[in-house]
């Protein structure tokens, strides 16, 4: 049977991952004790129910995991199971800001700053970081990159081709924080004071040709583009799972929208795995 343990930096992205191999069919259980992981197993494997697998959650939480986790793991892959160690882990600079955003309390330590208590748990956390068959960082992935990537690595498709999502967005709602690349295109004239395209999106063929038409647009794809192609293959050549393009008008409805197709276009000419999206286009 194959049982995948889920661990790492609290912050990281765990509760993501388990959500996605739920979808995925595997039986997943949060913060079991170690001691019976054992007879846990047995009991799973005779019941006959239709998984794929197990996903057992094991954290700093659970510190008798983390102390005994090498004497009980050998005893498992012993009876003939596969047992896999997938550690999460993400810059302490993403961490603590996810921290802040959702106010959580640090479970490595309650009377200590945010920042010691990810330097505690790191270092409690060390040798089990060296001993998992995949390091898994999520400081790049927002929510989605993060579940497709997580069924990619459990498929065995860890050299899968790069991903590439070039999405639009408005300025006036914050640049996405996965971005790898941000490209302000404020610059180019506005479809929004032109009052009968200021309804429409970028996905309109009215908005679309006003933008790509204008003079300043036709220098900039010059050089952009190229720069585009530049990037995505030197990324894909370091070997990176996904890389996000963002590119950012004032309300992320006109111009990035109009941008995002072409350019989007463009590379899909080159790569299969190219995704667009639009953030803010909806919004107001």
């Amino acid at each position: 049977m194959r049982i995948i343990i889920i661990t790492g930096m609290s912050g990281s992205g765990k509760s993501t991952a388990v959500k996605a191999l739920e979808d995925e069919g595997f039986y997943c259980i949060d913060n079991l004790p170690v001691r019976l992981f054992e007879n846990f197993a047995e009991l799973f494997e005779k019941s006959g129910e239709a998984f794929k697998g197990i996903v057992l959650v094991a954290d700093i939480r659970g510190k008798e995991f983390i102390r005994g986790y090498e004497n009980f793991l050998p005893e498992l892959r012993n009876k003939g199971h596969k047992v896999e160690i997938f550690f999460f882990d993400a810059s302490d600079e993403i961490l603590i800001r996810r921290f802040s955003e959702t106010r959580r309390r640090h479970p490595a330590a309650d009377s200590v700053p945010v920042q010691e208590a990810i330097r505690l748990e790191r270092e409690f956390l060390r040798a089990l970081r060296q001993n998992a068959a995949k390091v898994i960082d999520t400081s790049e992935f927002n929510v989605h990159q993060l579940k497709d990537y997580i069924v990619r690595v459990t498929k065995g498709e860890s050299g899968a081709p790069l991903v590439v999502e070039i999405q639009s967005f408005g300025f006036r709602y914050g640049i996405p924080l996965e971005s790898c690349m941000v490209m302000d295109v404020r610059f180019l004239p506005n479809p929004h004071f032109v009052p009968e395209l200021k309804p429409l999106t970028g996905l309109d063929s009215g908005v679309s040709s006003y933008v790509m038409g204008a003079p300043e647009t036709s220098v900039f794809m010059e050089k952009f583009l190229p720069l585009l192609v530049f990037l995505v293959m030197a990324s894909r050549n370091e070997g990176k799972a996904y890389l996000t393009v963002s590119i950012g008008c004032t309300g992320g409805k006109h111009r990035s929208v109009a941008i995002a197709e072409a350019s989007g276009m463009h590379l899909r000419e080159i790569l299969p795995e190219i995704r667009i999206t639009h953030r803010d286009i909806e919004k107001e």
